[in-house]
């Protein structure tokens, strides 16, 4: 008999290590099959935070550019023309017209377009064209429009850079996103204070300006020859 129970020990013994070993092998089996799914969707979480830049629209402006600028703090940008160099920084304290302004620079908009309106002693005034690319943006995105941020201690000073509005059926006083004007009064444009937001100032290329305001311009102030401008993020 002891013989016997030997080999039976035995048997049930390798049958219960096979055993083991079986549900090991299941066990892991489940656990790589449970781990897939925390993959796949943390894979689409991504590729939703990234796909940002066809979200914008009318309805949604206000939030777009409060998230927009939370990823973008940049807040010095440099416009080129024929004539030199601005140099600008943006408000802080103005954070959506900022977000907006970095916007539409990441994405080239403003490569484009043109000073239309130059008003010597007073302001230049771009940000809009007849070019495809231009209006196809315009077109792509709603026309939408920014909410005012006025601020007691943004003034229309010497160099301070402006958001343009319509004055008809706009009680808001909404901006346009697209265009906007440079003081170029020395004594600044205080009546406009309260009326357009100021978000931004001149801190180098004065010089440009001035270069600018002296082109020869038709009589609704647009330029005979066309001032093209290109606008790049510095810092």
């Amino acid at each position: 008999m002891k013989y016997l129970i030997k080999p039976i020990l035995g048997i049930l013994l390798v049958l219960a290590f096979g055993c083991n070993q079986k549900v090991e092998k299941a066990e892991k089996k489940e656990t790589k099959l449970k781990a897939k799914p925390k993959v796949q969707v943390e894979k689409k979480k991504k590729e939703v935070a990234v796909k940002t830049w066809d979200s914008l629209n009318a309805k949604n402006v206000k939030p777009f550019f409060q998230e927009f600028g939370k990823q973008n703090k940049q807040s010095i940008v440099e416009i080129s023309t024929k004539f030199g160099k601005i140099k600008i920084r943006l408000y802080n304290d103005t954070p959506i017209h900022r977000a907006n302004f970095l916007f539409l620079t990441k994405i080239e908009y403003f490569n484009t377009t043109v000073f239309y309106r130059v008003a010597k002693d007073f302001v230049i005034q771009g940000g809009n064209s007849d070019h495809f690319y231009t209006i196809k943006q315009r077109n792509k995105y709603g026309n939408y429009q920014l909410e005012p941020e006025f601020r007691k201690n943004r003034r229309h000073k010497y160099g301070a850079l402006a958001a343009a509005r319509d004055w008809e059926n706009n009680p808001k006083k909404l901006s346009s996103p697209f265009q906007f004007y440079i003081v170029h009064k020395r004594d600044g444009a205080h009546h406009l204070d309260g009326e357009h937001t100021v978000f931004g100032e001149v801190i180098s290329g004065f010089k440009t300006m001035d270069r600018i305001a002296d082109v020869k311009v038709g009589p609704d102030e647009w330029p005979i020859s066309d001032v093209h401008m290109t606008i790049k993020i510095l810092e």
